[in-house]
């Protein structure tokens, strides 16, 4: 690397990261120099054998198309360097490529045998930057050979390429539309997907391919809502936004009954009395019918799962999220969108117009919704117009009798703007603001009047339209304010406002006969200096004065007319002719004569204000069309709701995808109960098999609790082979189930009832008939050797520590005789507050003696550490140790890795922590806790309805269950029917509060307080599953 700067300097270019264009000879140089030596130190370094070279050209080149300056010439020199054996230039090339290879189509079809080696590499960046590189040749006659890429692409092992082949799909679609059957097949190969970084890909695949085949969804519509957490942002917004089209077509209307009710006010209200009378008897026996409405727990399913990605850092996933809620939440829960919505508002001014945009569509059906945050439209100064003029929107439509007073008084401040085109819109929400409202309708108009004072025109010229506007609606009361805009045409030059005077004066002439006159009078003179819209107005002034006052008008009319019948401006003209023919009797004119009057002078009705949001939502909130208020290219319309329900069972699926890997490993714990000892074998698999649905229930429905050493493919074999054998399997569970877990937990207090590491062959089989309680744990845990350090652990983390489950870290198989599982001893750590404590028992089943175990090369994600457990130096054979290893997990869900490691092996194993070992338990008063409640509510605030089980219906029951899901101390309680526990995060000390409340029967209401939404979230649904079993 060192030689290249040298090399760049010989050749007369700059540094590194310049680009050499020209050389320094004063004759190559210059406006008349031809480029033909341009870039010959690149080409000599490209075509160099020295990998170092090849490599810093690449870097430069790739740093100039990242600037923006043309490097197509290179594009010989770069693509002989396709099949150069260095991995690092080679990616390098393929980016090059995948920009030029549009443009250079001919030369990159002579390198596609080398793209097509490149898609069997064994290195999945070069596999998919072959195939991204392949799809952007756009030459119909490689479509066969870009669609076999892609087939084999979806089957490849790495997500990587696979979500690459998502991606390649769209661009053979544009490219033969013919292709659409095939694509669709692999669509659907891809949505079965199980992996994270594949679903945003194929469902945008699916959005640009066949966004018609709904069926494609059914299958996979769960697993799309339980993966949705985990995806990336630019995925999430397209799933969410599929998704709310996919519900809207497969879910009935969560307001359907309440949007009913309103059509029949708006009918009664419209309607005539005979009408009324008519369909009274038909409007009750439909509202009779109409069944109550019950939520589909897939509706419910994917409004629970996206109301987490409202805290999301990204707005496009915010602004998805809370269309989603617009469109197919029941009216009480849209509310939670606000808040989220608000936070956006301090984003950057694009984002805000964006964001603002669609609350105004929103708080015009929902405006209760905003009404909270109405601060925080209030406009700064440093705002850009169009933001202010959004927010204006926004605090019109959040206008009512409660808060108007407080709104007028902040649009008085506005009105002093320096930005004209802010106060006319501010003006005009104050006329909308009076038009609403009906007790501040002279309030507002006293305040327009002063304006009219304004030396600024355009306040002036504003403020008359809008009064024009509000008079229309009771002229009889404000005939002074009609004097006093008379006599501002001498001053006012606004076209606008001239001819909005004048059509107020013609409107009203009766109320003001003396001035009328003579306004039109001053208008004659000027009239041909007047603006077409003024002269229109001048004109149906003189008609209508004519009409009712013909004595002191007629010659100024027919003045007038003549005036207008030589205007230069046809429309001028025709209306001249028009209305000379209509109100003149002459021998010629028809029978329209006899009606002018009622022409003229007909009882017009005043304007309504409205919001130019009104009809906006029938467009998809978020979406480019409702940004623009009309349909873009692409957009897909939202479909309504069906009137009947389709058939729910479409979703079912055999084997559901988000718990694939949970009953998967179930069944191959269940196939290899004979490996056990005799001991073992009565407890160990099947605990862990119980176990692992309580503490499996993650956001992404992927992950189960015990770490798993074995490979994929052996998964896949397995899970094939179990097949046939999974009804014998359950049957087997339900009857060995209750005294299995029995036995289980006894062992497991006699080995947590004592300290550091001993050998535990001699007791792992002692069954122990006191397992129920915490109590009769005490009375076990006070006989053993230490017996007083272990009696005042559970007296202080009782009931929780009866309820300790144990997973499987290697299989007896999998490390050659050597069996490891682990359990969460909800111990403090004594190394580190916060760490969790991992008991892990080691048993060697081997016929040798194991040496050297421990943890070697732990690689926990960014943020975790590992505390590894002292070396253990000698494990006799049919001997058992324990040992205490700790980890902070970052309050997270994420398996921590690390090799276990013996003296002659190593096994690579991974531990997963339910979210209920993730805390410590906190005991505090029920004051405190209420306290701290009233701090954790609104998006920090889980609420979820639940069945109780039949045995779940004792309190200590309920308790037990409870402490076993989650490592919690419970709070004292004045009511008798609710029962409350406490707890922190054990890495960050947040604080998790749970009220469970009991209802009529068997059902009950669970709510969880915590600052972590996804800890609660995911700890929700382990309690359910606890107290519901």
């Amino acid at each position: 690397m060192a030689a290249s700067p040298a090399y760049g300097e010989e050749k007369g270019g700059s540094s590194s990261l310049g680009e050499p264009e020209y050389g320094h000879d004063p004759a190559s140089g210059g406006i008349f120099s031809s480029d033909y030596k341009r870039h010959d130190d690149l080409k000599e370094m490209l075509d160099s054998n020295k990998d170092s070279l090849k490599l810093e050209a690449m870097k430069r080149i790739v740093a100039m198309i990242a600037r923006g300056k043309n490097a197509s010439d290179l594009f010989p020199a770069v693509v002989k360097n396709v099949a150069c054996k260095n991995i690092e230039v080679k990616k390098l090339v393929y980016v090059y490529l995948v920009r030029y290879a549009e443009e250079q189509q001919d030369l990159a079809l002579l390198s596609i045998s080398t793209f097509q080696r490149g898609l069997k590499d064994p290195n999945q960046l070069i596999r998919a930057s072959a195939l991204r590189v392949l799809s952007s040749i756009r030459v119909p006659i490689i479509v066969p050979i870009m669609m076999l890429a892609i087939k084999e692409a979806a089957s490849d092992m790495s997500p990587y390429v696979r979500k690459t082949a998502a991606h390649a799909i769209p661009k053979l679609y544009s490219l033969d539309s013919d292709q659409k059957d095939q694509l669709i097949e692999v669509i659907e190969k891809l949505l079965a997907d199980k992996t994270t970084l594949v679903a945003g890909s194929v469902v945008m695949a699916f959005e640009e391919v066949c966004p018609e085949r709904i069926d494609l969804i059914h299958k996979n519509y769960r697993k799309l809502c339980n993966l949705l957490i985990d995806v990336e942002e630019w995925g999430q917004v397209v799933i969410i936004n599929m998704l709310t089209r996919y519900a809207r077509t497969q879910f009935l209307s969560p307001n359907q009954n309440e949007s009913l009710l309103e059509e029949n006010t708006e009918k009664a209200f419209y309607g005539s009395e005979e009408e009324d009378g008519k369909d009274a008897k038909a409007e009750a026996a439909m509202l009779a019918k109409c069944k109550p409405y019950v939520m589909d727990p897939d509706h419910r399913l994917l409004l629970r799962n996206t109301k987490p990605l409202l805290q999301s850092r990204n707005a496009a996933v915010v602004m998805a999220v809370a269309q989603l809620y617009f469109h197919l939440a029941p009216k009480a829960e849209v509310g939670v969108i606000a808040k989220a919505l608000v936070r956006l508002l301090r984003s950057h001014s694009e984002v805000q117009y964006v964001v603002l945009q669609n609350v105004a569509t929103m708080s015009i059906k929902r405006r209760g919704m905003f009404e909270p945050y109405l601060k925080s439209f209030y406009i700064r100064s440093t705002d850009p117009t169009q933001i202010k003029i959004l927010k204006l929107e926004v605090l019109t439509n959040l206008a009512n009798e409660t808060n108007i007073s407080t709104i007028l008084r902040e649009f008085q401040t506005y009105i002093r703007s320096m930005d004209k085109d802010f106060v006319a819109a501010t003006i005009q929400a104050i006329g909308r603001c009076a038009t609403n409202i009906g007790k501040v309708r002279d309030t507002c108009l006293n305040g327009l009047v002063q304006l009219l004072s304004n030396r600024d025109e355009l306040v002036v010229a504003e403020s008359v339209v809008v009064i024009k506007k509000l008079l229309q609606m009771q002229p009889a009361q404000h005939s002074e304010i009609i004097k006093h805009m008379a006599k501002l045409t001498d001053n006012i030059q606004v076209p606008m406002a001239r001819a909005s005077i004048l059509w107020l004066i013609g409107e009203y002439c009766e109320h003001v006969p003396k001035i009328a006159p003579d306004v039109l009078r001053k208008m004659a003179k000027s009239f041909t200096n007047e603006e077409d819209i003024v002269k229109l107005q001048v004109i149906n002034l003189a008609a209508k004065l004519y009409l009712t006052n013909s004595k002191q008008s007629k010659l100024l009319t027919q003045y007038v007319l003549n005036l207008a019948k030589y205007d230069q401006n046809y429309d001028i003209r025709d209306r001249a002719r028009f209305i000379r023919q209509l109100i003149v009797p002459t021998e010629k004119s028809g029978a329209l004569n006899k009606y002018a009057k009622k022409l003229f002078l007909a009882q017009k009705p005043a304007p309504i204000l409205e919001s130019s949001f009104k009809d906006r939502d029938h467009f998809q909130l978020g979406s480019l069309s409702h940004l623009l208020n009309a349909k873009a290219v692409g957009y897909q319309e939202l479909p309504d709701w069906p009137d009947e329900a389709p058939d729910p069972s479409v979703r079912n699926v055999e084997v559901p995808e988000w718990t694939k890997c949970t009953s998967r490993e179930k069944r191959k714990e269940k196939v290899e109960k004979p490996f056990y000892s005799d001991s073992e074998g009565e407890s160990g698999p099947t605990e862990s098999a119980d176990s692992e649905p309580e503490s499996g229930s993650e956001e992404n429905g992927s992950s189960s609790s015990s770490g798993s050493s074995s490979s994929g493919t052996e998964e896949d074999e397995e899970e094939e082979e179990d097949s046939g054998e999974q009804s014998e399997d359950k049957e087997e569970e339900e009857v060995e189930k209750r005294p299995k877990r029995k036995d289980k937990e006894g062992s497991h207090k006699a080995v947590l009832g004592s300290a550091g590491r001993y050998a535990l062959g001699r007791q792992g089989g002692a069954p122990s008939k006191n397992s129920a309680s915490g109590k009769e744990g005490q009375e076990e845990g006070s006989t053993g050797k230490e017996g007083s350090p272990c009696c005042l652990l559970v007296q202080l983390l009782s009931p929780a520590f009866s309820a300790v489950k144990t997973y499987e870290l290697l299989h007896r198989m999998a490390g050659e005789g050597l069996a490891v599982e682990y359990c969460f001893s909800r111990r403090p750590f004594p190394g580190d507050p916060h760490m969790v404590a991992v008991q892990i028992q080691i048993s060697n089943n081997t016929d040798t003696e194991v040496k050297n175990l421990r943890v070697n090369e732990p690689k926990p994600l960014s943020g975790m550490r590992i505390q590894e457990f002292p070396e253990i130096e000698h494990l006799a054979p049919g001997d058992t140790a324990s040992v205490v290893m700790g980890i902070d997990f970052c309050d997270s869900t994420q398996a921590a890795n690390f090799q276990l490691c013996t003296h002659t092996r190593q096994f690579y194993v991974s531990i997963q922590p339910p979210v209920g070992e993730l805390m410590a338990p906190v005991f505090m008063s029920e004051n405190e806790f209420k306290k701290e409640q009233g701090k954790l509510m609104g998006m920090s605030e889980i609420t979820e309805k639940l069945m109780l089980s039949e045995k779940c219906q004792s309190d200590h029951t309920i308790v037990q269950q409870l402490t076993s899901a989650a490592n919690v101390g419970r709070v004292p309680c004045g009511a008798s029917n609710e029962y409350r526990f406490a707890a922190k995060t054990v890495t960050s000390g947040s604080l998790v509060l749970i009220t469970l409340e009991r209802r009529e029967g068997s059902t009950a209401q669970l709510t969880i307080n915590s600052e972590k939404m996804v800890i609660g979230t995911m700890l929700v649904k382990d309690i359910i599953q606890a107290l519901a079993q």
